[in-house]
């Protein structure tokens, strides 16, 4: 069996008083494949930056095997001093490393060598850096987050490029589709210390919930062992005082041993305000391009968007997500085609650049908007500091101002803003960065449950294959491209001819669980619509408009928490009536689109 190449043993290190490490080990072998897991703030990255030699432990043992060579892929890229991109990935390489692999690599990843490091993007960044140290082609390759900011091209190619290489790796990321693709074992990072596990991420999970469930049973049983034994104490200890001194001191210290146990981090509490209801169309976009100067970003696309679906955008950077997502939620015109909006939308939008957090705010600031201490939620107030909690934070961090928080618990703070506005369409450009696994599942569960409609970006390909109804896909050169289901059907339909892609017109019934099919008709030649057709396609929308104002009205009287104890008999009626509204509405909404279907159909 051949030696480690690199060990930590015993490592601990306290932060501000506060134990971060007490005890971590790692070890890494020739062709090792491990990812590195654990909540968000549980000391990933820093353990990572000990074996990287950038950091020294307070105490343990760092052991590197002198012939090997460590490359470090840390989540901020330096690039002072370098002028060109290429210049930067050559001084990563040693002197018996092969100069080609750095142009290599850069030409791989879409770029020249001979960009500004100083003009570069997030995702261009991250590919120079990628670049770096995977040119050397290291004995040990530590990664963090090496995702981050790469379109699905570029992640789908690095999962690739890292199968090939002969490196022992250790990575950290929150993509759980890559850790399953590479890692052969995991390292659970918690409350200090590690465990492993000689298995690959996708058994993870369920053996982290058995270690958690026999730790739980372990400090039942000791809380139970207190209890009898204080029951004996207050018994008659100072009758048999010197033979049970021993029993007092056992006392003692399982008293000691319960109080300093750490317990699991508490779980994110998500639940979004909840808006009224929306009109069962959403978005109804038809024929829309978009082009800035000589480059086409959309090119006559069309699909119509109802109540409850959750749609996902797809795609390299550059190739116009962002752009499409605007026009489609109303916020960029369309250079041709029209886009028109359903009623009554309250639309809350989650942008990824995080421009709206102002690093000068404090986080009590960055939840009320700065007026006063509370935070309405579904119409109710709740003190701030008690909101929090839902995300993970301490009521003694409501004056930490933003710039000292990590991208993890920005990205909880962006979380927290955005879901406590009424809402009725999520718009989410990509939700998932930063956030840990743990989080990203209750993330996924809200978006199941959520009552409104979705749109968002992201290339996390298990996310989208966990909440998506159906995926907008571009296929270049300004052409997009609807298909069914979640991401790896996308792939499964393309691969298929793309036979079972959605025609740019067709709505998604096959996802709906209320069925908006136009009614079967005979070809255009033979078939015109009806003069009573045609007076309901064009009477209906005020009639919609109408049903929601009377909805809004009444859900407002039936929120009133006096009414029933004031009125019996009017809150009954109000109840009834809303009752019949909503029916009222849906059936209307549904009739509409069925003969706007069959307009569109008829070529009317």
């Amino acid at each position: 069996m051949a030696p480690p190449l690199l060990t930590l043993k015993n490592i601990h290190l306290t932060f501000g008083g506060h134990p971060l490490l007490t005890g971590a080990e790692l070890n890494v072998e020739p062709g090792e494949r491990t990812c590195l897991v654990g909540r968000n703030g549980s000391g990933k990255s820093t353990l990572m930056r000990i074996a990287a030699g950038l950091v020294a432990a307070d105490d343990g043992e760092r052991f590197i095997h002198p012939n090997a060579s460590v490359r470090y892929l840390q989540q901020e890229a330096d690039f002072q001093g370098h002028t060109t991109t290429l210049a930067y990935v050559e001084a990563g390489l040693g002197p018996l490393d092969e100069e080609y692999r750095a142009r290599y690599l850069l030409n791989e990843l879409g770029l020249t060598g001979d960009e500004d490091p100083a003009r570069l993007s997030g995702g261009e960044a991250r590919r120079v850096a990628l670049a770096r140290v995977l040119a050397p082609q290291p004995d040990v390759l530590l990664l963090d987050e090496p995702t981050n900011h790469l379109d699905l091209p570029v992640i789908e190619w690095l999962e690739q490029e890292l199968k090939s290489m002969k490196s022992a790796i250790v990575l950290i990321s929150h993509d759980r589709r890559f850790l399953e693709t590479l890692a052969r074992s995991t390292v659970w990072l918690d409350r200090g210390i590690t465990r492993r596990m000689d298995q690959g991420f996708d058994q993870f999970e369920g053996w982290r919930d058995k270690v958690l469930e026999e730790e739980e049973l372990e400090r039942h049983k000791l809380d139970r062992k207190i209890v009898r034994e204080n029951e004996w104490m207050h018994g008659g200890v100072t009758g048999r005082r010197k033979r049970n001194v021993r029993r007092v001191r056992e006392l003692r210290q399982m008293r000691e041993e319960r109080s300093q146990q750490r317990h699991v981090q508490g779980n994110v509490q998500l639940a979004a305000a909840e808006g009224g209801l929306s009109s069962r169309l959403i978005v109804e976009a038809h024929n829309i391009s978009k082009a800035f100067g000589d480059n086409v970003i959309v090119e006559d696309f069309s699909t119509r968007i109802l109540r409850r679906d959750c749609i996902g955008l797809v795609g390299p950077n550059g190739a116009g997500k962002t752009t499409l997502l605007k026009m489609l939620t109303g916020q960029l015109e369309p250079d041709a085609g029209t886009v028109k909006l359903g009623a009554s939308l309250e639309m809350v939008t989650l942008d990824q650049r995080r421009d709206e957090l102002k690093p000068e705010w404090t986080l009590g600031e960055a939840l009320t908007g700065g007026r006063g201490d509370q935070v309405v939620i579904n119409g109710k107030p709740r003190h701030v500091a008690s909101y929090m909690k839902d995300f993970l934070f301490a009521p003694e961090q409501m004056r930490t101002p933003l710039r000292v928080l990590s991208g993890g618990e920005r990205g909880r703070i962006m979380l927290a803003r955005a879901l406590a506005k009424p809402s009725n369409v999520l718009v989410l450009d990509e939700p998932t960065n930063d956030l840990d696994l743990e989080t990203l599942d209750l993330l996924q569960e809200l978006l199941a449950d959520y009552a409104g409609t979705v749109l968002l970006i992201s290339h996390d390909r298990d996310f989208l294959d966990r909440v998506v109804t159906s995926v907008i896909a571009s296929e270049g050169e300004g052409q997009w491209t609807e298909y069914a289901g979640g991401y790896s059907d996308m792939l499964a339909q393309r691969k298929n001819g793309g036979s079972e892609a959605m025609p740019a017109t067709q709505g998604k019934q096959a996802n709906q669980s209320v069925s908006a099919a136009a009614p079967s008709a005979p070809s255009s030649s033979k078939r015109k619509m009806s003069f009573k057709e045609s007076h309901a396609l064009k009477t209906l929308p005020e009639m919609i408009e109408k049903l929601t104002s009377e909805i809004a009205a009444l859900q407002g009287k039936v929120g009133d928490a006096d009414l029933y104890s004031r009125d019996p008999a009017a809150f009954s009626a109000a109840t009834s009536r809303l009752g019949k509204a909503q029916a009222e509405l849906a059936a209307a909404e549904s009739q509409w689109l069925d003969l706007e279907m069959l307009r569109e159909e008829l070529g009317g």
